[in-house]
Order: structure tokens, then sequence, then C-alpha cells
């Protein structure tokens, strides 16, 4: 994902860069950041430890539109060279998942609430180091006359294994320290709530890396916040949220617009698709891939890269996530009739560049309810008989979460399939409504999940009465503790309501356009 989402560094040798005024100044920039934040201390070699190699990596960045905003030049140590238990130790840092950042668009549209973004500079700069690490000098910035010494890291630097996790604690400090309080279901979003005559006041900030996300009910709280921010960290304020992660946003009156209009055109000029035919349906109706041993092998790699690449950008195209999904299932040894569904997704996606997901401003006696639809094609697959299952959240009447999934056993029956198909977003919805409640925006009534099978909602509400599920495993029995405990409402819908039926099967035109305006997609 994260190959996906962050455009591959530009090839730029550090000989050809030092030839150009704005490599050089953008290097500058960069030395001047470390050694402003006294990141390290030139020092004598030491006779135990090996230095680890810096690079110089180089970045054009543009807007949506392609114009070049800065030359971005980024010191990056040659983290592949580090020994565990040596220069490093525990590595994890939380993100905020992609899923968060939707239902905090969600709330936000809803409330009319304004989005800001904040980027700290050079962010990992700021994390200290438990770990005794030394640097070579970088190419271009050797001290004369010292050009035997080595640096040694008092914070970190980029492409360090450990600096991720050093920075993560920085801003994590630092936001407890200020009355901030960090949410146990998703590690990279804080609130804080407090009382001003008598209403309920709360900021929500969301954490991926370096680019923060920050939104509340009251305008002169965030602008506090962006002071103190600043007072602490090199910041540069973006205003109100428009491009993150590769995901473009389109503020109207009807509701805020999340599409990755740029990317998805990216995309098809990268693999040759630019002026293909366009297709109506991302798959092919009736179609079933197999593992076909007697055709021709196409490129793996051409093949994984653009599985890869699709796969990001089915963060604001639930449409498509079956067919990814399902030429996903044949990474390992694609062949030309797997190619082929590929490129069939890529020629829909030539016509529908311009689609994304809608979320709604608030309307009269509208609710901000968590609902989902789960559904099941029974025996999808043809090889081992498995299921594909497929849902879909929505909170504040936009689209949160959704997936396509094999289910992991053959199901003996329909009925069974769907169970197990209402299973897995059973604990989706429990994880979302905690994640809510975290949020300040406790659900007044339980999620509600629609269901088109009868026998999976009488398996789940009244288990003593079906004697042929006893062989289903324990784990898909947490639907039934959830409904029991009224966490969760599982009801009955006609399958033409079924929204989720996108998620399990390739559909004729006519349905597919039908379900995919249902799921929220719009065309802007």
């Amino acid at each position: 994902m994260h190959f996906a989402l962050i455009a591959e560094a530009d090839q730029i040798e550090f000989y050809d860069a030092i030839r150009d005024t704005h490599w050089v100044r953008a290097m500058e920039e960069e030395i001047e950041a470390i050694e402003k934040n006294k990141t390290w201390t030139l020092v004598e070699p030491p006779p135990d430890r090996r230095p680890i190699s810096l690079k110089w990596v180089y970045k054009i960045k543009a807007n949506p539109k392609g114009e070049i905003v800065r030359y971005k030049a980024r010191l990056v140590a040659k983290g592949f060279l580090q020994k565990a238990g040596v220069d490093y130790g525990e590595i994890y840092a939380p993100l905020a998942r992609l899923e968060t950042v939707r239902i905090i668009v969600a709330m936000t549209t809803w409330e009319g609430w304004s989005l800001h973004q904040l980027d700290v500079k050079s962010a990992f700069l700021n994390g200290y180091l438990e770990e005794e690490i030394y640097v070579t000098q970088p190419l271009g910035f050797i001290v004369k006359g010292e050009e035997h010494k080595v640096y040694r890291l008092n914070k970190a630097l980029y492409g360090l294994k450990q600096a991720p996790r050093a920075w993560n604690h920085r801003i994590n400090q630092f936001l407890e320290k200020i009355g901030f309080v960090r949410c146990v279901s998703e590690q990279g979003v804080y609130t804080k709530c407090w009382k001003d005559q008598d209403r309920e006041e709360k900021i929500i900030v969301c954490l991926y890396v370096d680019d923060m996300l920050l939104t509340g009910s009251k305008p002169e709280a965030i602008a506090e916040f962006k002071s103190q921010m600043h007072s602490e960290f090199e910041m540069s304020d973006l205003g109100r949220l428009n491009y993150f992660l590769g995901i473009e946003f389109q503020f109207t009156e009807a509701g805020t617009i999340m599409h990755q209009m740029k990317y998805s055109r990216d995309l098809l000029n990268r693999f040759g698709m630019k002026d293909c035919n366009a297709a109506v349906t991302p798959t092919e109706m009736g179609l079933r891939l197999e593992r076909c041993t007697e055709e021709e092998d196409v490129d793996h790699t051409e093949f994984r890269r653009i599985i890869g690449s699709l796969r990001y950008l089915c963060n604001t195209r639930p449409d498509l996530s079956y067919g990814v999904g399902i030429v996903s299932r044949h990474m390992q040894n694609p062949k030309v009739s797997h190619m082929n569904a590929v490129k069939r997704i890529l020629r829909y996606l030539c016509g529908t560049c311009n689609l994304g997901i809608m979320f709604p401003c608030k309307k009269p006696g509208g609710e901000m309810k968590l609902v989902g639809f789960a559904d099941a094609d029974w025996c999808g697959d043809k090889e081992d008989r498995k299921s594909t299952a497929g849902h879909i959240f929505y909170y504040a009447e936009g689209p949160v979460s959704w997936n396509s999934v094999k289910e992991p056993v053959v199901a003996l029956s329909s009925c069974e399939a769907e169970y197990i198909a209402v299973a897995q977003p059973a604990c989706q919805a429990a994880w979302l409504r905690m994640l809510l409640k975290e949020l300040n925006a406790d659900l007044i009534q339980p999620p509600t999940l629609f269901v088109d099978n009868k026998s999976a909602i009488d398996l789940a509400k009244h288990p003593s009465a079906h004697g042929k599920s006893k062989h289903i495993e324990m784990r898909f029995h947490f639907l039934r503790e959830q409904v029991n405990d009224k966490k969760l409402e599982v009801e009955h819908c006609n399958t033409e309501n079924q929204n989720a039926d996108i998620f399990t099967k390739p559909l004729k035109a006519a349905r597919f356009c039908k379900l995919r305006e249902s799921l929220g997609i719009v065309r802007f």
C-alpha cells in the first residue's frame, strides 16, 4: 500500500543534482534543518562500530494539477545495513487506517465542521534515539579537515528502521502533554473533549506519519492547537484539506467528495492504458478465473504492480473491490486470462476516472447511524468451492468501510455461507462502534446489518432451532453473541435492495450501475 500511495523518488544522481541550483538549495535546506534540530554531533569514529552510509533522495512534489510545488531533497540512512539487537530494537509505529479517515470526513461533513491539514517538516528528525548509532558524512557536505570523522545521531534520520517509532513516541508525548487522549481502538487518533457553557466541544487529530488531519467543533480551539504545534515543531499549515495520501477532496453544497482522479490517470498512463476502449463494468458476466496450467505465462512483476496500484485505488472506489479481489488470487502464477481480467478493470477505470464517494451534509431529520449490508455468493470459486463474501458500512449516510474477500472455509449451504459472511462484518461493526465511542460520537442505537437470507438471520437469533449448524467453527458464532447482547441488530432485506451484492459476483451493467450509485459513488 505504501508503494502505491507514495510516488517513487525521481531517478536523479547526486553528481547530476549538484549542478542544478534547485537541488543544491533543497539539499542546503535539509542540512540546515538537521543542524537546527541538533540531530547529530561530529565525533571520532568508534573502533568497534561501523557507521551507516547516507544517500540523497530527490523528489519533485506536485499538486493534483501537475504543477511543481517544491523540490525536495531528503538525506536518508541506508537502514538495510542496520543489525537487529545492535542498531535497533522495536520498530513498530501505529498509523491511522484509511477507514478512520473516511469516518472523520463523514463526521465533519455531517456536522458542518472544517477539516484542516498540517505537515510536520522533517518529522523523523524530532524523534529521540535510545540506541548508539553513527553515520557517515553526507556527500557534498563533508567538513574540511575532518573528513575522517563521523556523526553520532542524537535523533532519528529518515531510513533508520526505528525512525517511525521514535517520531511517534515524540508526538504522542507532546499531544498527551497538552491534554489529548489517545484512542485505544485506533492508536493514530487523538481526541480532546471539554465543556464550554454547557456545550460539549471536541478536537480530533488523525496522524499518518508526518501528515496530520485536524478537525473540531470550535474554530478558536483549532487555531490555538495550531499555535501550540508551531511552537513545538516546524510545521506547514496546508489549510483546508484538499489532497492527502494521493486522495483528493472536493467540497460541494451537497457534501464532500473523496476521489483519486489524478492517481487513476497516472495509473493508466503508467501501464499504457490511457487511450483504451472503456468498459461499462470491471468484470465480465460469468467470469470464473482458474489456475490454468496450459496458458502462457505473463510478466509476474508487471501483473503484481498493477494489482498493488489497483488495491490502493479501492480506498475510494468500492465498485472495484470485487474485481481486484478476484485477480489478486492469482498473483503467484498469473496467466494470459488473468492479465486480460486485469486489463478489463483498467478499461473500466479509463471511463470512470471522475467517480468518487460522497459524504453528504446533514439533512433535516437525518441521524448519524451506523448501517451495514452483508452478502455472499455460495461456492463462487470453481477450484476450492469457497464462497465470496462482501460487506459495506455507512455512517452519517456516507460509505466508510467495505470489503470483498473469499471465505476461509467451504460452506455446506447458502445459509451457512451467509452466516459466515455476516460474522465477518460483525467484528468490523464492533471496532467501528468502539472507535465512534472514543470519538465522542456514541450511537443512539446499535449498528444494523441487512442480510437477504432469513435462515442466516434465524441462525443468529435462535441457535437452538438449528441442529445442522453444529459443525460451524466457533469463531463465526461471535455474530450470535453480538446479537444476543444487543450490540448488533440483524435485519432482513430483499435481494434487490442488497447493496453488498456488488462485492460477491460479476453483475449485468444495469444492475451494477444501480448498486454503484447505492454505494454512495457519484460522478463529479
